[in-house]
């Protein structure tokens, strides 16, 4: 069942975007429509990845899609997000794969990485030919990157990587692993390691059992004892010396949560569609559709009104990035409101289908239990609360 997905621009944005952001969007809009929507439900209820698409998305352009050089599509950052906001539109765990692929894995070589390791991998990465992970979150430190436990020693012309991270989009079906580990011999400072899965003491498994995120693939990854040759270290990761370390991986991650903010407002608008046709077809008390009354009325009305602010936070935003003038708290804000928003829509939504929101005849349950994972991952909401905060007192309360 289910309707045609008809748009959403109530305050008339869509004339603030140039001819090639909307090029984009469209583009980006019939993928959607032609290769995800009418499998998605499938690949949730059974936990499968549609790995088929990905040679798809190469050809279009959506690996890495606003980097330079290498491959790949040279995209402003509006349009990247545009792109975003339709692969969520259609699912989350899907927009999470592409993320990952693009601003977790091509993001950090493309800019922490040396000419050979560019090379060798961006632009088999753009294509698709190949996968990545990011290894940064852990077992026992997901809030406090910090924190974690995965060592790096140097030996000879070799770094011996040892440890555990845990919430690994795309592990198991990886070619490489961007490893984040404190190396030994620097004090404890964090770098970044290009690791191919196939390694000896390198192992990936999946995790089960999600009620979210159910068409992406999460995985667990383990390193026990795992040589990897010198010049597979970031070499601009983990500066300056004497810092942390963490800053680069950080760096990643406002990549990461840049395309989360846009991507939201795609779930968003997939509810608030689907409520709102749903609301005009749907009659009851005195054969009249739903849409007719107060209360219905009410919720539609909130959540128009929260998906343009939305919309307008993000490419406001957007616009910011290209100028090079974009902060990691204006990036905290877009995604800590809009995936709130995004999964108040949902619950919104659910409320005025009745109990047909909780089947997989819509979208709306799926949008709803995915974007719970949205909500906590790339930054739980507290955390942005308190990135927001730390900005605007200039006291940091974490």
């Amino acid at each position: 069942m289910g309707f045609k997905f008809q748009g959403v621009d109530f305050l008339h944005l869509d004339s603030y975007f140039s001819e090639d952001e909307l090029l984009v969007r469209r583009t980006a809009r019939d993928f959607v429509e032609d290769n995800l929507v009418p499998i998605i439900e499938e690949c949730f209820r059974t936990e499968r990845f549609p790995r088929e698409l990905v040679p798809v998305m190469g050809e279009l352009g959506f690996f890495g899609a606003n980097l330079e050089g290498y491959g790949c599509a040279g995209m402003s950052n509006v349009e990247y997000g545009l792109v975003m906001q339709e692969l969520e539109r259609g699912d989350s765990g899907f927009r999470s794969f592409v993320s990952v692929q693009s601003a977790l894995v091509m993001y950090p070589i493309y800019t922490f990485g040396s000419d050979e390791q560019k090379n060798t991998w961006l632009p088999a990465l753009a294509s698709g030919e190949k996968l990545g992970c990011f290894g940064l979150t852990e077992p026992g430190f997901g809030s406090n990157p910090g924190g974690m436990m995965t060592t790096a020693r140097k030996s000879g012309d070799e770094y011996i990587l040892n440890g555990e991270k845990m919430w690994i989009t795309s592990g198991t079906i990886s070619d490489v692993a961007v490893v984040w580990a404190k190396v030994d011999n620097e004090d404890g400072r964090v770098r970044g390691f290009l690791v191919e899965t196939d390694r000896p003491g390198f192992r990936a498994y999946d995790v089960h059992g999600k009620w979210s995120l159910r068409a992406s693939v999460t995985s667990g990854l383990s390193l026990q004892e795992v040589h990897v040759p010198a010049s597979n270290l970031l070499p601009k990761s983990g500066l300056p010396e004497g810092s942390s370390g963490l800053k680069s991986a950080l760096m990643c991650l406002n990549q990461a949560r840049y395309g989360i903010s846009w991507g939201a407002i795609g779930a968003g608008m997939a509810c608030y569609d689907t409520a709102l046709q749903y609301a005009k077809a749907r009659k009851q008390f005195r054969n009249e559709p739903i849409a007719s009354h107060q209360l219905v009325q009410d919720k539609l009305v909130w959540m128009i009104s929260e998906i343009s602010k939305a919309q307008l936070l993000s490419l406001h935003v957007g616009r910011l990035k290209d100028a090079g003038k974009v902060g990691h708290e204006h990036i905290s804000m877009a995604k800590r409101n809009n995936v709130w928003m995004a999964l108040e829509c949902a619950r919104l939504s659910r409320d005025i289908l009745g109990a047909n929101g909780i089947t997989e005849d819509y979208p709306i349950m799926r949008h709803m239990m995915n974007l719970e994972s949205v909500k906590t991952y790339e930054g739980t909401h507290d955390i942005h609360s308190l990135v927001i905060g730390h900005t605007i007192t200039g006291l940091p309360a974490y």
